[in-house]
C-alpha cells in the first residue's frame, strides 16, 4: 500500500499576480504530486470560504498564509499515512477536520489544494493519467470549449454589462479541430477590432475588452468574426454567454445598458438575441437568490437554450438540488473551488446528470498552469468545458492538456461536439 507520507504547502502567485496555495504531496513510494488552487473575481456568495490573511501589510491583505498553516499544522497530521489511492476517504478526513459546511475553518482552498494533490499522486501511483484514474474505462470523451473572447463586466473595465461573449465550436469531429477553429476566429476577431479602431489588450480570461456600443454590439463583432474566418455561425459555431447577472442586481433591479429592468425583460432580451442570433447557452441570466425570476426563465426560454447556474448552484448539492426540484436553470457550472473538495464536485455532477442538467466544468479568472481541470471534465464526462480565451499560458495550458487525453485516447476517444447541444444545434 502507497502512503501519503508528507503534505507540503506554499503559497504561489496565480495568473492575476495574487497569492495562490499550492500543495505538494510525497508517497512512501516516494512519487511527488501536487496542485494549484484557483481563485475568481466575481464570486458566489454561497461559495466555499476561501480563506484569506487580511493582513495589509502583505499582498494587500490577500495573502494565504492562514490556509498554509491549516494543511501543514492540521490536514496533513489528518491524512498521513492513509492510502494514496484511497482519495475519497482522503476527502472524507479532510471534510471531517473542518466540521463546517463551507469550509470555514480550515478553508476551501487548504481542502482542496490536499485533496486535488492527493488524486494526482493516486494517478501516479497507479501509473494513469488522471483523467484515467478518475474516470476509468468509461473516460473516453471530449468536451466542447466555450471560448471566452470578449470580455466585460467584472472581467473588464470597458462598460459592457455581460461578462463573457463565447464560441463553442462544435465543427470538425475532434477536439482538435475545434480548438483550431476557436483559434482562427479569436485571431480573425482581433484583426477586425483593431481596424476598427479598438483596444485589442485582454481581460483576465484573455478576451479582448473593447470599448462598444452595448452588449449587442459585442455579439455582432463575435458573428463578423465567425464568418469571416471561414466558418458557419449555427453550424459550426455557436453563441453562448455568461452574465454574471448577480453583479447586475440591487433592489430587486437589473442594471442593463443604464437602465433598471425586472427578470422578465432581462428573459426577453435573451429571448430575442436566441432569435437573431445562434445562442445556445446563457450562464447566470439572472441573480444568484433570483429563485422566482430563474424559474420563470427556465420555464420560458428552457426548451430553446442551455441555461447555466454558477452563482446559483456554486458546484453545491444542496443548492442543486433545490434547484432541479424548482425547476430552476437545467445545467451547472462546475467548478472545484466553490465546494473546496473533488469527491463533492463528483457528488454534484452525479446529481446533475441524474436530472438530465448538463455539467459544465470550469476554471476561475484567477488561474495557474495547473491542468487539472481538462482530466476532470474527460473523467466526470462533462459536455463541455470553459477554460478562458485563445492566449495566456494559464488558459492555453488547460487546452494543449486536452490534446495530450485526446492522443492519448487515440481511437478510443470522441468528442461531444453537436450532441452537447442536442435539440439545439
Amino acid at each position: 500500500m502507497s502512503k501519503i507520507q508528507s503534505v507540503k504547502a506554499r503559497e504561489i502567485l496565480d495568473s492575476r499576480g495574487t497569492p495562490t496555495l499550492e500543495v505538494e504531496i510525497e508517497t512512501s513510494e516516494g512519487i511527488k504530486a501536487r496542485a494549484a488552487v484557483p481563485s475568481g473575481a466575481s464570486t458566489g456568495a454561497h461559495e466555499a470560504i476561501e480563506l484569506r490573511d487580511k493582513d495589509p501589510k502583505r499582498y494587500l491583505g490577500k495573502g494565504v498564509m492562514k490556509a498554509l498553516n491549516n494543511v501543514r499544522e492540521i490536514c496533513a497530521p489528518a491524512v498521513v499515512g492513509m492510502n494514496v489511492r484511497d482519495w475519497k476517504e482522503v476527502d472524507k478526513k479532510l471534510l471531517a477536520a473542518d466540521g463546517t459546511e463551507n469550509k470555514a475553518k480550515l478553508g476551501a482552498n487548504a481542502i482542496l489544494g490536499v485533496s486535488l494533490a492527493c488524486a494526482r499522486a493516486g494517478a501516479l501511483t497507479e501509473k494513469q493519467e488522471l483523467f484515467q484514474f478518475l474516470g476509468g474505462t468509461a473516460a473516453t470523451r471530449l468536451p466542447v470549449p466555450l471560448m471566452n473572447i470578449i470580455n466585460g463586466g467584472a472581467h473588464a473595465n470597458n462598460g459592457i454589462d455581460i461578462q463573457e461573449f463565447m464560441i463553442v465550436p462544435t465543427c470538425g469531429g475532434s477536439f482538435r479541430e475545434a480548438l483550431r477553429a476557436g483559434s482562427e476566429i479569436f485571431q480573425t476577431l482581433k484583426k477586425i477590432l483593431d481596424e476598427d479602431g479598438f483596444s485589442v489588450a485582454v481581460g483576465d480570461e484573455g478576451g479582448f475588452a473593447p470599448k462598444l456600443k452595448g452588449n449587442r454590439a459585442a455579439l455582432e463583432y463575435v458573428m463578423k468574426a465567425i464568418e469571416k474566418a471561414g466558418y458557419k455561425p449555427g453550424q459550426d459555431v455557436s453563441l453562448a454567454l455568461d452574465v454574471a447577472a448577480t453583479e447586475l442586481f440591487k433592489d430587486g433591479k437589473y442594471t442593463w445598458e443604464g437602465k433598471k429592468i425586472s427578470s422578465e425583460e432581462v428573459t426577453d432580451i435573451y429571448a430575442g438575441w436566441a432569435k437573431d442570433f445562434p445562442l445556445v447557452s446563457v450562464e447566470d441570466g439572472l441573480s444568484e437568490d433570483d429563485w422566482e425570476g430563474w424559474i420563470h426563465q427556465t420555464k420560458t426560454l428552457g426548451s430553446k437554450l442551455q441555461l447555466v447556474g454558477d452563482d446559483l448552484f456554486v458546484t453545491n448539492p444542496k443548492r442543486l438540488k433545490d434547484g432541479i426540484s424548482k425547476k430552476a436553470a437545467n445545467a451547472i457550472l462546475i467548478k472545484v473551488n466553490q465546494i473546496g473538495s473533488l469527491s463533492e464536485t463528483l457528488d454534484a455532477i452525479k446529481m446533475a446528470k441524474a436530472a438530465s442538467f448538463r455539467t459544465v466544468m470550469s476554471h476561475r479568472s484567477g488561474e495557474t498552469e495547473d491542468t487539472t481541470i481538462s482530466d476532470l471534465a474527460v473523467a466526470f464526462d462533462c459536455e463541455q468545458i470553459k477554460t478562458g480565451s485563445l492566449c495566456r499560458g494559464e488558459r492555453t495550458a488547460k487546452y494543449n492538456q486536452l490534446l495530450r487525453i485526446e492522443e492519448a485516447l487515440g481511437a478510443k476517444g470522441s468528442y461531444w461536439g453537436r450532441k452537447a447541444f442536442a435539440g439545439q444545434v
